[in-house]
């Protein structure tokens, strides 16, 4: 363990701690438990600040060492990787025998035990399933220093519970994370995206309706609104085969309108975060676009710029302000936006904001089963030492 002193979200660090095995982990946390130290986990660091900032870190748990791939199964489409690996060198990797990870890096330099704590998919999650759906297997060390497993490297799996769906966007409440195995998919022949501009919301839910109920399968069905008042603009990529993509991409078009155009390239807002201070959104498919009209009219009434864009298709939707946005309106803006989605079937979680802004709101907002949460966090973590307050409620 060095002396280092590292910031997580405004919390100072009492001290880092770098293992560069699985062994190590388990003995800072061992030692942890001991001494009644407190511990934040991290990787990259790129998303330290979402959520709440932790109530004490006595140790920054850094495993950013653990970076192999420890085992790639190619004939099984399996890999087996340790946290540290970062999705961008993974990507690299899999290529090699032309196959991926359907996992977006949505956050630059994100590792893979960043998306899994933190469960962040992106566009590819329509047709290939979130983070939740493609890991099936995991290693952890508790709180205690005890090394679990649990799933394994067949896909289909079944044996004993399956702890990888439970640590799955924990943000480091419940262990560390120091394996995971996810299922991969064949790198396709061809991709196309086919784009079109929107004049409004009800437009915006005839396209999605239309593309979903179609045969066209998209991977992806992504929006951008970057002025609240502003057109929309709908994508959707598809891969396959070239000629397969190829009349799909015109079956898209005809969906889609005259105005309706197709490249090879994704429109550059595509699978990127608006922001600084994001805010993420969920509400039922058919309900995206009266959410879209509320957000419009929540950044009328607080004079605010709001950026909204995702994945339409799954009902996921990021909305981004600046950095400099008011504080008082960032935080009726957000309340408004949880009403809003509440109607709509879904949740409003503010993942990155000043503090003068968590001051005035709690970033996670009311959350359905609290008190199961609690009695899982007293199961794994019985002092509540891992990263302490970060998560919902204050776990």
């Amino acid at each position: 363990m060095s002396s280092d002193i590292a910031l997580i979200d405004g919390v100072q660090a009492a001290a880092v701690a770098r293992p560069g095995s699985q062994d190590a982990v388990a003995e800072v946390l061992r030692t942890a438990a001991r001494d009644k130290l407190t511990v934040v986990p991290c990787g990259a660091g790129t998303k330290l600040d979402w959520g709440c900032p932790p109530r004490s870190a006595d140790i920054l748990l850094d495993v950013s060492a653990l970076d192999a791939v420890v085992e790639h199964v190619a004939g099984d489409l399996v890999v087996r990787v340790q946290p540290g690996v970062r999705l961008s060198s993974l990507a690299v990797e899999l290529a090699r025998a032309n196959q991926r990870l359907a996992i977006d890096g949505v956050v630059p330099g994100s590792t893979v035990g960043g998306i899994v704590s933190t469960a962040l998919s992106g566009p590819s999650r329509l047709l290939y399933g979130t983070v939740r759906d493609l890991l099936i297997g995991i290693t952890v060390v508790r709180a205690d220093g005890a090394v679990t497993h649990s799933g394994g490297k067949v896909v289909k799996n079944v044996a004993g519970y399956d702890l990888g769906k439970l640590y799955t966007g924990a943000y480091g409440s419940l262990g560390v994370i120091t394996e995971a195995i996810f299922r991969l998919h064949p790198v396709p022949e061809a991709a196309a995206w086919v784009v079109a501009d929107l004049p409004d919301e009800r437009a915006v839910g005839t396209a999605v309706a239309a593309v979903l109920d179609s045969q066209v399968m998209a991977s992806a069905l992504e929006i951008c609104r970057p002025a609240p008042a502003g057109p929309i603009t709908v994508a959707v990529l598809l891969e396959g085969v070239a000629p397969g993509v190829k009349a799909r991409s015109a079956a898209v078009s005809a969906l889609l309108g005259s105005g309706a155009a197709t490249g090879d390239e994704a429109p550059s807002w595509w699978s990127v975060l608006p922001g600084p201070i994001i805010l993420k959104l969920t509400a039922e498919i058919a309900l995206v676009p009266p959410l879209l009209r509320g957000l419009r009219e929540a950044a009328a009434v607080t004079r605010l710029a709001v950026d909204v864009r995702g994945s339409a298709g799954v009902g996921v939707l990021f909305a981004g302000l600046a950095a400099d946005a008011d504080p008082e309106a960032t935080g009726r803006f957000v309340l408004a936006a949880r009403a809003h989605c509440r109607d709509a079937g879904g949740f409003a979680v503010l993942l990155r904001a000043p503090a003068a802004v968590r001051a005035r709101v709690d970033a996670w907002g009311p959350v359905a089963g609290l008190s199961l949460m609690r009695r899982l966090k007293d199961e794994f973590d019985p002092d509540h030492r891992m990263a302490p307050g970060r998560f919902v409620g204050g776990l």
